[in-house]
């Protein structure tokens, strides 16, 4: 019977690394396909057949991207509203969180609900977007920072995990002669920081693959951000038989670079970034949101 089980379990083990390894692979693949690309001259990859590294290597493509001044200013527009929507995200999610938090806080129950309530309906495009033009945002770079703020998922974890720590320790504090800003930056947060870290991750993403906001309701090109610049590139390179960087260049006379490869170029250079930073944040991602969303 032990030997039957332990096959049994070697077994499991076995086929458990191989759906692993295959789901790995899978995820894996379109960007390494992308990277491969991005560094396969142009004509070739239009052959096909470059499916796992580069033919013919080359980093023109690179070289091509990088004339063109829209990737600069869009790849500055996206860290800074990345790192400014962050920034403010936290402190008034934190605010929030730590006021509904107190267990002593009149009408609590009542406030909650509101601010879920609200989550629950939306007024449309056309109306969202005749409200960011009355505010004078359509036009701004703070677009990108104020209408997103607040978010109920991220209030509800900060909020929950709050509630986790000892009320005996506000309580000690104000006797103390401790105010409720100090209590909550000098308590609160650095206790909180691996659920702080968690939603730092959430709000930095949404902001940076943001491309909708954007597209729909900047006027401003100057203030595109880099995902949206992106989507424009792809639409643009679709329908497009020729490339402009700087000159018209027809498809047919191109030796190193085709829209193809610039695309994958272009997608590489505005997904990097957050590919870099992701694995420093990710060893607080799955404890951040178990202890932030299991009261204790």
């Amino acid at each position: 019977m032990k030997i039957k089980e332990s096959r049994s379990r070697k077994l499991f083990v076995f086929f458990n690394y191989i759906f692993l390894a295959l789901f790995g692979f899978i995820t894996l693949y379109p960007f390494w396909y992308v990277l491969v690309a991005s560094l396969n001259t142009g004509r070739d990859f239009v052959r096909g057949g470059v499916y796992f590294w580069p033919r013919e290597f080359t980093l023109e493509n690179f070289t091509h991207a990088f004339k063109d001044s829209r990737i600069f200013d869009s790849l500055t527009i996206s860290v800074s509203r990345t790192l400014i929507g962050v920034l403010i995200g936290l402190f008034f999610t934190a605010l929030l969180a730590y006021g509904l938090s107190i267990k002593t806080l009149p009408g609590k129950t009542f406030l909650t609900f509101f601010f879920y309530f609200t989550t629950i309906f939306g007024g449309g495009m056309i109306p969202y977007y005749m409200l960011l033009r009355d505010l004078g945002l359509t036009k701004s770079f703070m677009l990108y920072v104020i209408p997103v703020v607040y978010n109920f998922f991220n209030f509800l974890l900060l909020r929950t995990y709050f509630d986790t720590i000892p009320y005996d320790l506000r309580e000690s504090a104000q006797i103390d002669g401790a105010g409720e800003t100090r209590i909550l930056f000098g308590i609160y947060v650095p206790l909180a920081k691996p659920v702080l870290a968690t939603l730092a991750l959430f709000i930095g993403v949404g902001h940076w693959n943001d491309w909708f906001t954007g597209a729909y309701y900047q006027s401003k090109t100057a203030l595109y951000p880099a995902a949206t610049l992106l989507q424009r590139l792809l639409s643009e390179a679709s329908t497009a038989s020729t490339i402009k960087l700087g000159q018209e260049t027809s498809l047919s006379t191109m030796t190193s670079y085709t829209s193809q490869s610039l695309q994958m170029a272009f997608v590489m250079i505005l997904t990097m970034p957050i590919v870099i930073v992701y694995p420093f944040l990710q060893k607080y991602y799955v404890k951040g949101v178990m202890i932030g969303s299991v009261k204790g």
